[in-house]
Parts: C-alpha cells; sequence; structure tokens
C-alpha cells in the first residue's frame, strides 16, 4: 500500500477461490480460481457481457458470491478498511451529482476519517497531492458535471490515489477519454508499480494489454487463461473467448512472425457484464 510519505506497509496478495456469480440465477462468474501476487499489474481480458465488470464489483464487496471464497492478505473481504480502490466505467456514474472535484476526491478519505468528521489537515494534503499528480488541482472548486469525460475519469483516479489502496481496480479507463488522460492513466499504474500496489485493469485494446502489462486474464464466464501476455494471448485462447468478435491478422516482418490482434468492440451497455 501506498502511504502519503511513501513508505509501503502490508502489499496485498489476492486469491480467488472456485468464485461463482449469478444475477437473478443466470451464471455471470463460474468457478474463478486464481491468485495475484502483490504488486502485479493485470489486464483483465475478454468479450462484452464476459463478466469483467461483474468481477470488480465483487471485490469491492458491491456483488455477493454464489459460492466460493475471496481472500485478501489471506482474509475475507470485508475484513480490512478501504483496502480495494474501484473506479468505474464513466457510463456508471451519475456526473449531475452536485459536488464540486474536491469534494469527490475527499469522498477516497472518508471511511478512514468517518462519515460525519471533519477533513483532518492530512487528509486535505492528501486530497491536494492526489489531484496535483493527476493535473487537476486547478480544477479543484468545478462542478465534477462540467468537465470533460477525460478530466472525469482523471478525478476518479484522484480519488482512488486518496484512498491509499493496497488494490485498485480500474474497469475501461482507456474507453472514450483523450490521449493525454491515457498517458497520465498509464504513468499513474508507473508510480503504483513502484509502491507494490496491485491493479487490475479491465480493456477492450488487447494490443495495450499485451504491451503494457505484465500479466494477462482472459476471461469469458470462466477463466480462459492466466499468465504473462506472449503465453495468454494465443490464437486458439482468443478465439475461444472472443469467438466471431475477434479479427487475428497475421504478418512476416524480417523473418519472424507477428499476431496481430484486432478485436470489432462495440460497446453494448445492456449487456451483463
Amino acid at each position: 500500500m501506498l502511504n502519503r510519505d511513501g513508505t509501503i506497509t502490508e502489499p496485498a496478495h489476492l486469491e480467488l477461490k472456485n468464485v461463482s456469480v449469478a444475477y437473478n440465477n443466470h451464471p455471470v462468474l463460474e468457478e474463478l480460481t486464481f491468485s495475484v501476487p502483490h504488486g502485479s499489474q493485470i489486464a483483465v481480458v475478454g468479450p462484452n457481457g464476459a463478466g469483467k465488470s461483474t468481477l470488480f464489483k465483487v471485490l469491492v464487496g458491491l456483488l455477493p458470491l454464489c459460492a466460493g471464497q475471496i481472500l485478501i492478505h489471506g482474509l475475507p473481504i470485508g475484513h480490512h478498511q478501504d483496502c480495494v480502490a474501484y473506479v468505474p466505467q464513466r457510463e456508471e456514474v451519475d456526473w449531475r451529482f452536485p459536488a464540486t472535484i474536491s469534494d469527490v476526491v475527499m469522498m477516497g478519505r472518508f471511511r478512514r476519517q468517518g462519515w460525519f468528521k471533519r477533513p483532518s489537515k492530512a487528509d486535505q494534503e492528501i486530497v491536494a497531492q492526489s489531484l496535483e499528480y493527476l493535473g487537476i488541482s486547478e480544477l479543484a472548486k468545478q462542478a465534477i458535471g462540467a468537465l470533460s469525460g477525460g478530466q472525469q475519469q482523471r478525478v476518479f483516479l484522484a480519488r482512488a490515489l486518496a484512498q491509499e489502496p493496497h488494490i485498485l481496480l480500474l474497469d475501461e479507463p482507456f474507453t472514450g477519454v483523450d490521449i493525454t488522460t491515457q498517458e497520465t492513466t498509464l504513468a499513474l499504474l508507473e508510480k503504483l508499480k513502484d509502491h507494490q500496489v496491485s491493479v487490475l485493469v479491465s480493456t477492450h485494446d488487447l494490443n495495450m494489454a499485451a504491451q503494457r502489462f505484465e500479466q494477462v486474464l482472459l476471461l469469458n464466464h470462466h477463466l480462459i487463461a492466466y499468465g504473462p501476455a506472449q503465453e495468454v494471448l494465443t490464437r486458439e485462447a482468443l478465439q475461444a473467448s472472443f469467438g466471431e468478435q475477434l479479427l487475428v491478422l497475421e504478418h512476416e516482418h524480417q523473418g519472424s512472425s507477428t499476431v496481430i490482434f484486432d478485436q470489432c468492440y462495440q460497446p453494448d451497455k445492456g449487456s451483463i457484464e
């Protein structure tokens, strides 16, 4: 975990054992078993409705398990104070909520300070540092709904950073944002890597998953493959996960064969994920 003084305490080991989740008796995740060593950065990849968002919501306690167990530091979810930070997809947030950017980022401190206590000087310093790191300090007093999509994304990243999490979950952080926000997000991931914060990022960008992440978790209701990108992002595994949604192109370059994956992705807001 990254503390405000730059020190690290209790790096998180995340473990799922035979985890299953359903909506109205409709299975969404089935018997997931995998572990995430502390400080790892994992790209979570799969088609629409594969269960990526469901997985993240389960990890922060927003959805119950039908079966199985999730352990953080060897203990079940709920035993750690604000251990996991979650940045949802922008479409899931009501941007009409009457709050300033500073207010939203301070929400990352609420469980540490208590809902009815005034923010301490330390809380205010952490919020200011988070705003500065994401490059939005000058926007602190603006209403959240008045911002661009990229700026809104950076506000929620700042809120997650202010939470000082052991584990950070980012749900489609690169979708519908500008290049500056993408690069800011990737720079944040590099900083968190230095501080042993475990990160799981869902993405439809297979090239980014292959190039920017140490490990890839390929999902479609159950675990298809998990490990280094070159071992997971194979033609067979991707077709098993994406089926007809995936176009695979191969090209030869200087005697070596490179496989380029081009997913035909269209956002599906109505799907269960």
